[in-house]
């Protein structure tokens, strides 16, 4: 088969119809989200009451707003708490692996370098649930021996960056990689030889070449650690993140408006950071 040769038109049409179905089928959920935020109902449903910003900014009951629900806040904050470690964490780690993988060659490279990818490909319950033993047993046995209670290693906020870690320092590995795959090593040699010591080298010149993928993969990993569900659930304690809180009220209450309020305004959040992940790795035109 030719696949240059031109298409009938029952083809171009039947293209064209599966593209259009297949952008509404991702549409319908997320407009659906963004019209309910706005109904002036108590339930996510129709008929369309009116517009209204009290699931936003709403102070009196029944209408609480998700900007004066404290729970609905406490989660953000932990999240927000969470994806800012994790990415940090993740980033560092990623650019030391990056130059291990593309600057070295060791003994069993090839097979830690499968290692480092099997968090990817481990679903994330088996993930959590993992985290959780080995940090219990560790925690048990030290509190049994010395009667000191490590309180970080039961479930909580650091459990969770250590959980999400695991996977998101891979991921944060292969954008910065692919990154540093391209670049010219002669930079740095005539820098070197330019009497630049390799601290300033690796500061001024890899670093700053660098510089868009490290942004890149700090944006994806927050925004990856931000919705985490999974791992997450497991390791959860007092302090849940916002995923979990939005679950626990969907559990105990049901859908409600307020939710959908939160799920328009993680939109905007994510669609704004994906944007400016985009922008930073765009090519410059040199001045």
């Amino acid at each position: 088969m030719n696949v240059a040769e031109p298409q009938s038109t029952a083809s171009r049409w039947l293209y064209r119809g599966y593209v259009v179905a297949f952008f509404v089928f991702l549409a319908v959920p997320l407009v659906s989200a963004g019209m309910f935020a706005f109904n002036d109902s108590l339930f996510p449903a129709l008929p369309w009451n009116g517009f209204t910003l009290d699931w936003f900014f709403g102070t009196t009951r029944p209408k609480i707003g998700m900007f004066h629900d404290r729970r609905i806040m406490q989660g953000l904050v932990n999240s927000v708490i969470v994806g800012v470690a994790v990415s940090a964490l993740s980033v560092a780690v990623g650019t030391c692996n990056a130059f291990l993988f593309e600057r070295r060659d060791f003994r069993f490279k090839a097979a830690l370098y499968l290692l480092m990818i099997l968090p990817l490909v481990i679903p994330g319950v088996i993930l959590g649930i993992s985290i959780l033993i080995l940090a219990s047993v560790i925690a048990n046995g030290v509190e049994a021996a010395t009667g000191i209670g490590l309180d970080f290693l039961r479930p909580g906020l650091f459990l969770i960056v250590l959980g999400q870690f695991s996977f998101l320092a891979t991921m944060a590995t292969l954008i910065i990689a692919a990154r540093l795959r391209k670049f010219d090593i002669a930079l740095e040699e005539a820098a070197l030889n330019l009497g630049a010591s390799r601290l300033r080298v690796l500061l001024t010149v890899t670093l700053r070449f660098l510089a868009p993928a490290m942004i890149a993969a700090f944006i994806v990993s927050f925004l990856v650690s931000f919705e985490n569900f999974n791992t997450t659930l497991m390791l959860v304690g007092s302090d849940a993140p916002l995923t979990i809180t939005m679950y626990d009220r969907m559990v105990k209450v049901g859908a409600t408006p307020v939710l959908n309020a939160v799920s328009v305004f993680l939109m905007l959040g994510s669609a704004l950071l994906a944007l400016v992940s985009i922008l930073v790795q765009r090519p410059r035109t040199p001045s």
